[in-house]
């Protein structure tokens, strides 16, 4: 079977009605995919256009007229300037274009008194209700989510995307739904919701969606150390702060028991530099190894700065504070201490094994997002160097 890179984009109406999360869940689970790209997309009219024009001469049918126009009503940006966000998503595994047309599943007419069982993503989501009267006349359409259904007619589209993705910033301004004052903040769906096919980031994303925020940038990412030593920076002195004393008075104890001496109050300051330390920044270690996917103390100075080997999800949320909304929702470092229904009570295994990162203020926001190089994304690239052969 070859192997295909492919694309879901996730409709406005969509986002607005928070499903983001339950459609990720959902082509991350039942499919053995891999997402190698993610990037949100505000279309202008030229690109509106030529999108749609693309769907009505690939797909010679009337489900390709509905389709076409509902992206010449929805995708476009707003006479007064406002901008609908689009969510691209870049999947890549073998039979691509197949496995993500039936997960997502067929358009399909229903009337208004119609039952479905909901076992593809437009079941659960999408809606073509016929009239009562004329079923040649389609009520209401909104289509939850588009993918090519086979290679051939994914490569001209895919390319078109990327195009266009590549010109892109990758932070929306001024999209529908904004208001003056909105403020801006970070998450990172951390490397243990990666490791295997898992509705996990999905589901966090449903719950950061109870905040009412806006997805306004996002990124596949893969920190290198010397991207995690910088990010993680500040930590290391707050672990030493925080472990170094307790690690040098317990060896101090552990030293009065063992030998059955006495032992100078003043040892457990030079216990903790020779003992705590060491031990705190081995933990910090830790840390950049398992966000990079490398260890550190390993890692030749020449090569931390190549791409890491555990994968990422950056999202940048938009809204009226958006820094305590979101770490609300995600709950503290300690899973152990979370409150119910908390991202990290929910999926967090440890302090470090938590789930997500959010910033925890303005200026931490404007120094992480630097660190992740927020404004690069590689989607469009990767897709187009995987066309290059087509």
């Amino acid at each position: 079977m070859a192997v295909e890179v492919s694309y879901v984009l996730i409709t406005p109406y969509s986002l607005v009605k928070s499903r983001t999360g339950g459609i990720l869940s959902r082509l991350l689970s039942r499919t053995d995919l891999e997402l190698i790209g993610a990037q949100m997309l505000a279309f202008d009219k030229e690109h509106t256009d030529a999108y749609a024009q693309e769907l009505e001469d690939s797909l010679k049918d009337a489900n390709g007229k509905l389709l076409a126009d509902y992206v010449r009503e929805n995708f476009r940006c707003h006479d007064d300037g406002r901008r609908e966000r689009t969510f691209m998503l870049l999947f890549k595994g073998e039979n691509a274009c197949a496995k993500l047309t039936q997960v997502v599943g067929r358009l399909s007419h229903r009337s208004p008194r119609d039952f479905h069982i909901a076992e593809s993503i437009r079941d659960t989501y999408a809606d073509m209700v016929e009239d009562r009267d004329n079923p040649e006349m389609i009520r209401y359409f909104e289509p939850a989510l588009l993918t090519p259904p086979n290679f051939n007619d994914a490569i001209p589209k895919l390319r078109m995307l990327a195009e266009f993705a590549a010109k892109c910033p990758n932070i929306i301004d001024n999209s529908v739904g904004g208001t003056p004052g909105d403020e801006r903040t970070l998450v990172i769906i951390k490397p243990e919701n990666w490791r295997a096919p898992s509705s996990r980031p999905g589901a966090v994303i449903d719950m950061l969606s109870r905040t009412g925020l806006r997805i306004v940038g996002c990124k596949v990412y893969r920190m290198s150390v010397a991207d995690a030593l910088e990010f993680y920076g500040p930590v290391q002195n707050a672990l030493r702060g925080k472990l170094a004393p307790k690690i040098g008075e317990k060896a101090f104890e552990l030293l009065k028991e063992q030998y059955k001496i006495e032992i100078p109050e003043s040892s457990k300051a030079l216990l903790t530099e020779a003992v705590g330390i060491p031990f705190a920044d081995d933990q910090f270690a830790k840390i950049i190894e398992f966000m990079s996917g490398r260890n550190p103390m390993t890692t030749p100075v020449e090569k931390r700065a190549e791409q890491g080997a555990a994968q990422c999800l950056v999202l940048i949320y938009e809204g009226k504070d958006a820094v305590a909304k979101i770490r609300s929702v995600l709950g503290p470092t300690d899973p152990g201490k979370a409150p119910g229904g908390t991202v990290r009570r929910d999926f967090g295994s440890d302090v470090m094994v938590n789930t997500a990162h959010a910033s925890d203020s303005h200026e931490s926001f404007m120094r992480e997002t630097a660190v992740v190089k927020i404004m690069d994304n590689h989607m469009a690239a990767k897709a187009l160097d995987f066309l290059a052969s087509f």
